[in-house]
């Protein structure tokens, strides 16, 4: 979940959505899939959004750079993300910017879907609910931070959340309220270096410890206690220098 306040520099949080949203073509476990915002901020986040993924260009990535967006990993995703789409204007959610049919930067054998947007988005909604694992964005409208933390809440995920806001305030109550393992403040991939663990909670996590961080350390380290008792320091001394 990714938190829009009508405060932020909506610029960046901009930049920061689509590389979240779109980077990889929306095929990573950090993708951000799901924008809330937050009050006013509706209209003017759909507006920058749309004209960011308006100037995309989609192609294949392994005969040019000159690309922003490749392409998904075979025809079975491509299928079940655009079954998405469709499945999400049944609900009646609003087409912003369809991926669908997309123009390439040049031919390709490859599978393309173009980034796509949903406005006006409900939680339950099954675009909303579950993992799309592919470009596609859908963005809720709430009126104040406690219902955009309470539908975020609501996710059987919780690999990370971030919040866009120049409010200080605001994003405390954010990280200390939304039940996510990593959080991130105007940045868009709250994944961190590798000092801190990688920790996702609820489905988004299985096992016992996390990656990175001490409990990756913990993971392939065996504890060993030893204790020890010295009733006689002279006649242990000797015996240890003739062992």
């Amino acid at each position: 979940y990714m938190l829009v306040l009508p405060d932020a520099d909506f610029d960046a949080a901009t930049n920061q959505i689509i590389g979240a949203s779109f980077g990889c073509s929306g095929q990573r476990c950090m993708a951000g899939s799901i924008a809330v915002a937050v009050g006013k901020a509706g209209d003017p986040l759909i507006e920058n959004l749309s004209a960011a993924t308006s100037k995309m260009r989609v192609g294949p990535t392994d005969t040019t750079t000159a690309v922003d967006m490749g392409p998904v990993i075979d025809g079975a995703a491509l299928g079940r993300i655009e079954s998405y789409i469709a499945t999400g204007l049944q609900e009646g959610a609003q087409l912003a910017a369809d991926g669908r049919g997309v123009s390439l930067t040049e031919a390709s054998e490859g599978f393309f879907v173009g980034p796509t947007i949903f406005d006006r988005v409900a939680p339950q909604m099954q675009i909303a609910r579950e993992e799309i694992f592919g470009p596609v964005l859908s963005v809720m409208r709430v009126d104040d931070l406690p219902a955009a933390i309470a539908h975020a809440n609501q996710s059987n995920y919780g690999n990370g959340a971030v919040i866009f806001t120049r409010d200080g305030g605001a994003a405390r109550a954010f990280a200390r309220y939304v039940n996510c393992g990593m959080i991130g403040v105007n940045v868009g991939v709250p994944a961190p270096m590798s000092l801190f663990p990688f920790t996702g909670w609820n489905q988004s996590f299985f096992g016992d410890l996390h990656i990175q961080g001490q409990e990756g350390f913990h993971f392939y380290t065996h504890n060993k206690v030893i204790l020890s008792r010295w009733p006689n320091a002279e006649d242990t001394g000797k015996r240890v220098l003739g062992w």
